[in-house]
């Protein structure tokens, strides 16, 4: 009689996209998204490639899932830090935007492809927008409600100066990311960051001090 061999375990349609995303992360660790081809993606992934067409129509719709989980990891952190403004300002907008900087630089090579990409892919720039959008939103509402209890000074329009801001978190990010001249340090772009931020807001370094 003959003996068969164990049944291996078979690989779902999530975990072979999952794969794919991982060996397109890896890659970008360490090589520009344009340089990175479809076979490469899918022998990462341990699949053919017809196999990756299953699951993604091209190498820009692998990007735009990648950028997608990235956005949403911040936002699902951002999320989950308190809200204590009024007790710590500085403290509260300082973890923020830390919380934005780790993701980013956590996924380097994700946020530089996409950041490169906007310029020629319409659904990478509409997610991108779309995430400033939400960070513009929520920048305001603090701002404001931070106005209105007399913490923050009147003057520059609340939703103008969170654009602004976020504009410019956006702008040192990338600088950084893609180790551009001129740009401010890595270790410290928080710290440089957070400090224009309360600055801007509160018009001190330390909101709600004598």
């Amino acid at each position: 009689m003959v003996q068969r061999g164990r049944r291996t375990a078979r690989v779902s349609g999530d975990e072979r996209q999952d794969a794919i995303l991982a060996a397109a992360e890896a890659l970008l660790a360490e090589r520009a998204f344009d340089d990175i081809s479809i076979e490469e993606l899918a022998r990462g992934a341990g699949i053919s490639r017809p196999t990756f067409y299953f699951y993604f129509s091209s190498k820009d719709e692998v990007l735009l899932a990648l950028l997608d989980r990235v956005i949403t990891e911040v936002e699902h952190r951002v999320g989950d830090l308190p809200r204590d403004f009024e007790s710590d300002s500085a403290a509260a907008w300082s973890r923020s935007i830390g919380m934005f900087v780790e993701v980013f630089v956590a996924h380097r090579g994700v946020s530089t492809a996409a950041i490169a990409a906007r310029a020629r892919n319409g659904e990478v720039r509409a997610l991108w927008s779309k995430s400033m959008h939400s960070w513009v939103d929520f920048s305001t509402d603090v701002i404001r409600s931070e106005q209105a209890r007399g913490a923050a000074p009147e003057g520059v329009d609340a939703h103008d100066l969170a654009v602004s801001l976020n504009l410019m978190n956006e702008r040192v990010i990338t600088a950084v990311l893609n180790q551009e001249s001129p740009s401010v340090a890595e270790s410290s772009a928080l710290h440089v960051l957070s400090t224009i931020w309360i600055r801007s807001i509160y018009g001190s370094d330390t909101p709600g001090r004598p």
